[in-house]
């Protein structure tokens, strides 16, 4: 009888968890900033909110000095982010679930507080709490998202990982092990894979860690491996019945269950549960195209683009005298895309290529550096001096403000397609035109020409079903550092 077919018939003990690698994420030092974070920010609502002579607080006839106010306010706080997990491994550095519990922890934490205080009469500053609330919590927002870039580099050097057993059939772990390792953030790294047959690469080429079993086996070699979770992908054979039953094995041995959603490309925040007795189900909802929230990105499209078409007037008139100095021939160069359902539109940028740049082009076909239909040159000859240097800052772009001006583009949206990109579109590629392109988008903040052509379509078309208006500030934000930093502009 093996190890665990024994535990079978014993309860759960926290003695048979695995030796895990626990340090999948810091605790100590977020804990330590968020407690000085919070003991900061109440200090200021108390500086401001009170004078030398006001700072005292009755309760029962007794008179507490606000600074013993204070210390209490920030013990219940700093407990309420311990109490709401927000320190809980899983959840540090991916996701937004960690900033929920923290915005959530903190609410609570002043509700309680009032709620005690309403009960026992107790007159506490209003503007006190009121000031220390959002101060707080956005300063502890910000100290997260400090935390998750740190936290993010160490896992892309191998360090704070959980180590995982794959189990599927060949495909299904191959693309789960491709996404993982395209994902470091995430905290996983997969220490072996069990399969009825033997996988040889992932979906990107990598070499798959060993096959220690096939799938009946999956729960002892996971025990052996003493990893710290098995995640399941795709199907199991046995369906629910399986699923269930290596749910429960790996509970005898300490290992938590990890199950990958069928719900690939689709955004958490369009995802609704909805259980049904004990079936939960997953309402995914529609991807907005129109509405309120659309009108208000139009709306924040005119008036950022006209502003800064006033404002850029004369680096446009010193850029155009660059360019007119250079070789005599014309400022701009247009050409014509595809924009929002398959509308035809001519885009305006500074002529950053010679004037015999399209003749130039079949001379050139066979160095052609794109994947897909795009055509790119690393070292492209057609470039001249002054347009090396508009393309490396993005600078050639900006007359495509007037182009959002107009409502051809937006300031955020797809890559904005050519003509014959469009006319060898799958199926499911033609749904970047279902809204207007953009200036700017997740293609070009993610490695603009270094991405290949799958890589780039695939977030396009995230961006496309998955659009929110915080997602468009977060990549406007994303594009000063890609300009700064102008990896893959070529």
């Amino acid at each position: 009888m093996t190890a665990l077919e024994q535990r079978r018939t014993a309860p759960p003990s926290q003695a048979d968890a695995p030796a895990r690698s626990r340090a999948i994420a810091p605790s100590k030092g977020p804990w330590f900033t968020d407690t000085l974070i919070v003991a900061v920010a109440v200090h200021i609502a108390q500086l401001f909110r009170f004078t030398a002579d006001a700072s005292v607080l009755t309760v029962a006839g007794v008179a507490f000095d606000y600074v013993a106010v204070s210390a209490v306010l920030v013990a219940v706080w700093s407990g309420s982010l311990v109490a709401f997990h927000s320190y809980d491994p899983r959840i540090m550095g991916v996701g937004e679930d960690e900033y929920r519990r923290v915005l959530l922890s903190s609410v609570s934490a002043f509700g309680g507080i009032a709620i005690v205080a309403f009960m026992l009469q107790i007159d506490i500053a209003r503007g006190y709490l009121v000031i220390a609330l959002p101060l707080g919590a956005l300063a502890l927002c910000v100290n997260r998202r400090i935390w998750r870039g740190w936290l993010a580099r160490r896992r892309a050097e191998g360090e704070y990982l959980a180590r995982v057993l794959l189990v599927g059939s060949v495909d299904d772990v191959a693309f789960t092990a491709a996404a993982l390792r395209s994902s470091p953030s995430a905290g996983f790294t997969v220490a072996a894979v069990a399969t009825d047959t033997s996988p040889a690469t992932t979906g990107n080429g990598d070499e798959l860690p060993a096959r220690v079993s096939d799938i009946a086996g999956a729960a002892e070699a996971a025990a052996n491996l003493r990893v710290d979770a098995v995640v399941i992908a795709g199907e199991l054979p046995g369906g629910r019945t399986a699923l269930r039953s290596l749910g429960w094995d790996l509970e005898r041995v300490g290992i938590e269950l990890v199950v990958s959603s069928p719900l690939i490309g689709v955004d958490q925040l369009r995802v609704r549960h909805r259980p049904v007795g004990t079936l939960p189900l997953m309402h995914v909802e529609l991807p907005e195209y129109f509405g309120t929230r659309r009108t208000i990105k139009r709306v924040f499209d005119v008036v950022a683009a006209g502003a800064g078409l006033v404002v850029l007037l004369p680096v446009f008139a010193v850029i155009a005298g660059m360019i007119k100095a250079q070789d005599g021939g014309p400022v701009f160069f247009r050409q014509t895309r595809v924009g929002q359902n398959g509308a035809k539109f001519s885009i305006v940028k500074f002529r950053t290529m010679d004037v015999r740049a399209e003749a130039m082009k079949a001379e050139l076909a066979a160095q052609n550096e794109g994947a897909g239909p795009l055509f790119k040159l690393r070292d492209d000859p057609r470039v001249t001096p002054v347009g090396r240097v508009l393309r490396r800052f993005s600078v050639d772009e900006l007359p495509q403000l007037w182009n959002v001006l107009v409502g051809d583009m937006s300031l955020v949206g797809p890559r904005p397609a050519l003509p014959d990109e469009t006319s060898e579109y799958e199926r499911h590629e033609d749904r970047r035109l279902l809204v207007r392109p953009g200036i700017t988008g997740l293609w070009q903040v993610s490695g603009r020409s270094d991405l290949s052509w799958e890589q780039g379509v695939g977030l396009d078309l995230d961006y496309v079903e998955n659009w929110t208006l915080l997602r468009d500030v977060v990549i406007l934000v994303r594009t000063a550092s890609a300009v700064i930093r102008p990896n893959g502009a070529y």
